[in-house]
């Protein structure tokens, strides 16, 4: 008996071990919660790369043990982008009229960098959106969301209190002299608190941290402030409540100091998306609340220098001529390649008035405009062509239409952060962190729907 025992127990299949099936929340919660430690330390948007290789062995073991990996509803139309934007790698050497002539292999790296970023998003949304309540909760997301938003009003107000705050992060030591000081390089390793720009008469800082840049501030702000909302609305904390409106309250301060004018826009967009979805969900309480917040913003701007700053950004359209300029070159290169684009970006010959005005040592703002670098849908049009845009906007807007129906608190938050980013892409780029909160968002709604609670 011992010995059949022993034979039966011997063709027995291994048992699967439950971790095996299991996926941890640490690589979502580590980039979230550990984002300032991974901008001081000159990571920053590196990290999500970083994290998409556990990620995948994750999702490969899982898959390994017995459970499937979901994809999200309308991944077709992102699989459609992706093989646009590794298509059009083909047209890397062509010059456009009008753009600084240069060889393929010279533009090869942005691109690379631009399709590991993109590739790394794609992992971050399976990995997501697979995760469980028990593995990480939709609500334990919202808040670390939540909490990333905190993270942009302190790092605008640090832009306006200490504008020329930066320092050499561990990473940048590490690089040699020649690699680190190059702009590209330094964007991504270089902490610094805020852009010194002369818009409205004087130079200025303009909040940037810790996202790099003002426009990615201004962008990050629409897509989190909306989950803030949320994680105070779950909370039964009246602290917790009245901290979260408090922060919404400064957030005007740094917002305005930004003067951001895409970032205003899209505000408004939110308050009056999530106004109608209310409405039509039949909470008419909004109504009552839309004049209140209205009053109070009017209040805010006349009794205080903010409505100055305001008025002087509204007077001083600086970069209306420039965004001019450069949507009718990613236009006019549209035509010239509309299928599959040039592969990337493309600096134009001098400036927008001749030429001659190009970059140089006592103007480095001076021409040499980047074609495609004034918003996310221009370059799309310009880089990847109709296929990479039908893509790229078809999966979005899908996803808008498929969970239309989730009137949750997450449902309308996510599907508010994606309205607002159809806004921002006509004057922001999405890569890097803009896109991953999308993806957040988007993984959010999916869950949610997964879950059947939509009401």
């Amino acid at each position: 008996m011992t010995a059949v025992a022993a034979v039966a127990h011997a063709g027995t299949a291994p048992e699967i071990s439950p971790k095996s099936r299991s996926l941890p929340s640490w690589p979502v919660a580590g980039i979230l919660l550990l984002y300032p430690l991974w901008w001081a330390l000159g990571l920053g948007v590196l990290i999500f790369p970083m994290m998409a290789a556990p990620m995948v062995y994750l999702l490969l073991r899982r898959r390994s043990a017995g459970r499937p990996v979901r994809l999200p509803p309308g991944f077709v139309w992102w699989v459609i982008f992706l093989a646009a934007v590794v298509i059009s790698i083909a047209a890397l050497g062509v010059d456009p009229p009008g753009t600084v002539p240069e060889r393929a292999g010279e533009r090869l790296v942005a691109v690379v960098y631009k399709l590991s970023m993109y590739a790394s998003l794609t992992v971050l949304l399976v990995y997501a959106g697979n995760l469980t309540d028990a593995e990480l909760s939709r609500r334990r997301l919202v808040r670390l969301l939540g909490g990333m938003f905190v993270l942009t009003v302190l790092g605008g107000l640090l832009g306006m209190v200490a504008g020329n705050f930066e320092f050499t992060s561990p990473v940048e030591w590490l690089l040699p002299s020649g690699v680190r000081n190059k702009g590209f390089v330094r964007s991504l390793v270089h902490p610094y608190a805020a852009q010194i720009m002369d818009l409205v008469g004087g130079e200025k800082p303009r909040p940037a941290a810790p996202w790099g840049y003002t426009n990615t501030w201004g962008n990050n702000f629409c897509l989190l402030a909306p989950w803030l909302v949320v994680a105070a609305w779950a909370s039964h904390r009246t602290g917790r409540r009245a901290l979260a409106v408090l922060c919404l309250a400064v957030s005007v301060v740094p917002a305005v100091a930004s003067l951001n004018r895409g970032l205003w826009i899209g505000v408004g967009l939110l308050l009056v998306y999530v106004a109608v979805r209310h409405v039509m969900a039949g909470r008419l309480w909004i109504l009552a609340l839309l004049p209140l917040l209205g009053a109070a913003l009017t209040v805010a701007l006349t009794a205080t220098p903010l409505g100055t700053t305001v008025q002087a950004r509204l007077d001083n359209g600086k970069s209306n001529g420039v965004r001019s300029f450069l949507v009718d070159k990613a236009l006019d290169g549209f035509t010239g390649s509309p299928v599959i684009g040039y592969g990337g970006t493309r600096n134009t010959l001098g400036g927008r008035n001749s030429i001659a005005v190009g970059e140089s040592a006592g103007c480095e703002r001076c021409g040499n405009f980047t074609v495609g670098g004034n918003g996310q849908l221009w370059q799309l049009l310009y880089a990847h062509g109709a296929a990479g845009t039908v893509g790229y906007l078809g999966f979005f807007g899908y996803g808008l239409w498929r969970f239309r129906r989730d009137r949750t608190p997450i449902g309308i938050a996510g599907s508010a952060a994606l309205v607002s980013s159809f806004s921002a892409m006509l004057w922001y780029n999405s890569l890097v962190t803009p896109l991953a909160f999308m993806v957040l968002a988007y993984a959010l709604l999916w869950r949610n729907w997964i879950e059947g609670n939509t009401d």
